[in-house]
């Protein structure tokens, strides 16, 4: 296994184009879904820290592409360990899909409903409720409880979350963009779901775009946009990647037999 994610570059032809950058004197490290994954997230953390500490002289900026929540096992975890990271480092968070479903179904059982079905029971469940508790309650017993269970400071949190954030010549979102617009005129509904319209797209954009939101097996450098979602939640495997100047690599936190590693990949342009 170790030795295919070693290859961590997957790719299409890429549209001719100068070399993206961020702005000199810069690192960005772009945090790929966690979806609940608060064992990869420690790990990360803990990956990206000691990147860190080996280069105190520069610019630091980590950015989470959104989908903090559901799918794994500690949504609540995941939302903790990120309000306390940003006490000390500049973390800054994109909103993921994931994240306005959980707000939409406070204020719709229909929405709620849907919301149990793509990873938001395993969300309810980290914030205390036990699953026979969950399994006895109706929809509209739990349309009830659950604003009472989930605490008010964290919807707030989560609805402070970031459409997209632009850094030199890429720009991070969650999901993507619609290439017939420019950045400013985008609909914020294409930045937290679109697929098929963006990812099938193959000439340049105003902006090198990372996103999340889609898995793939490996990282998806595709010269217009990176795909960075290697699916921690069933794959094991939390992708950050990193961007200094020209340069790009990633740092992963990788599950297997019980056990997190951390593995350090570099791509030359």
């Amino acid at each position: 296994m170790f030795d295919a994610l070693r290859n961590l570059f997957g790719s299409k032809p890429k549209p001719a184009s100068r070399l993206a950058a961020v702005p000199e004197g810069t690192r960005y490290y772009l945090i790929g879904d966690i979806h609940g994954r608060l064992d990869l997230y420690e790990a990360a953390i803990d990956g990206i820290e000691a990147d860190i500490a080996a280069a105190p002289g520069l610019d630091h900026h980590i950015v989470l592409l959104g989908d903090l929540v559901d799918r794994g096992p500690d949504s609540a975890g995941v939302i903790n360990r990120t309000r306390d990271w940003q006490t000390r480092r500049n973390v800054r968070v994109l909103a993921g899909n994931h994240e306005q479903m959980f707000l939409d179904s406070f204020e719709n059982p229909d929405i709620m409903r849907h919301f149990f079905k793509h990873g938001g029971r395993e969300t309810v469940l980290s914030y205390g409720l036990s699953t026979k508790q969950f399994t006895k309650m109706t929809l509209e017993e739990l349309f009830e409880a659950i604003p009472e269970i989930v605490p008010r400071d964290h919807i707030e949190y989560i609805e402070s979350f970031e459409d997209y954030i632009v850094a030199g010549d890429y720009m991070f979102v969650h999901a993507g963009i619609d290439p017939a617009h420019p950045i400013a005129e985008q609909d914020r509904k294409d930045l937290l779901w679109i697929r098929d319209r963006f990812l099938s797209h193959e000439g340049p954009l105003e902006k090198v775009v990372v996103h999340g939101h889609t898995i793939f097996d490996q990282v998806m450098d595709c010269g217009n946009r990176i795909g960075i979602d290697t699916g921690a939640f069933r794959s094991g495997v939390l992708t950050v990647l990193v961007l200094e100047g020209e340069q790009k690599r990633t740092i992963q936190a990788i599950s297997q037999d019980g056990q997190i590693e951390i593995f350090h990949g570099e791509r030359p342009l």
